[in-house]
C-alpha cells in the first residue's frame, strides 16, 4: 500500500482506530479491487450512538435494546464507518479481510469480502445521508484508489440482492460522484 496514501500498515491517517476481532487474512492474490457501500444505525434511525462500535468489536450488549436481541452472537465488520458529522473510524486495515459482505456475489465472482473493502455510512436505505457524509466518502474512495487497485464501487444491495436493501433510496449517486470528480 503507498505510503503516500497516509497509509501505514493498512490504517489510514486521520481516520479513528476501532480494532474488530471480525477480521481475517486476505485470500492470496485476492487485492481489494471492489468497495462496497453500507447504511447502518443502531437502532434503526438513532444516529451518534456507539452501539455500532459495539457490535464491530463484539460489545454490544443484545439486552440493551429490543433491537440488539436478533444481533446477540453476531460477528461482523467493516473497514470504514462514516458518522453523520462525516468523522471517520476505521475498524479493520485494509491488508484485512472485514466480514460486511456476507453471502455475496459481483460480476461471477462469490465470496466479495475476499476482495474488497466495506464502507458504512451511518444511516438506513430510506432516509438523505449528510453533506459530511458525501464529502468524507469522496476523500476516503480518493485516498484508497491511491493505495489501492480499485475498480468498482457497489451497494451492498448489487451485490446481495433480494437479502440487502442498503445504503437504499436514500443515497444519492450522482451527488456522491460529483463530489468525487470535485477533488
Amino acid at each position: 500500500m503507498a505510503a503516500s496514501a497516509g497509509l501505514a500498515p493498512g490504517w489510514l491517517r486521520g481516520a479513528r482506530r476501532v480494532p474488530s476481532p471480525n477480521c481475517d487474512a486476505r485470500p492470496s492474490g485476492a487485492p481489494a479491487r471492489l468497495l462496497v457501500l453500507h447504511a447502518i444505525s443502531l437502532p434503526r434511525g438513532v444516529y451518534q450512538g456507539d452501539a455500532i462500535e459495539r457490535l464491530f468489536t463484539n460489545r454490544l450488549d443484545p439486552a440493551a435494546h429490543a433491537a440488539f436481541r436478533s444481533l446477540e452472537g453476531l460477528k461482523v465488520s467493516s473497514h470504514f464507518l462514516i458518522r453523520r458529522s462525516g468523522a471517520l473510524l476505521q475498524f479493520v486495515p485494509l491488508g484485512a479481510r472485514a466480514w460486511h459482505a456476507g453471502a455475496s456475489g459481483w460480476r461471477g465472482r462469490g465470496r466479495c469480502n475476499d476482495f474488497s473493502v466495506g464502507v458504512e455510512l451511518e444511516g438506513t436505505d430510506d432516509s438523505a445521508f449528510e453533506d459530511a457524509q458525501y464529502a468524507r466518502l469522496a476523500a476516503l474512495v480518493r485516498s484508497l484508489q491511491a493505495a489501492l487497485p480499485l475498480r468498482a464501487v457497489a451497494a451492498h444491495s448489487d451485490i446481495a440482492p433480494g437479502r440487502k436493501t442498503d445504503p437504499g433510496a436514500g443515497f444519492d449517486w450522482l451527488r456522491w460522484l460529483r463530489a468525487l470528480a470535485r477533488g
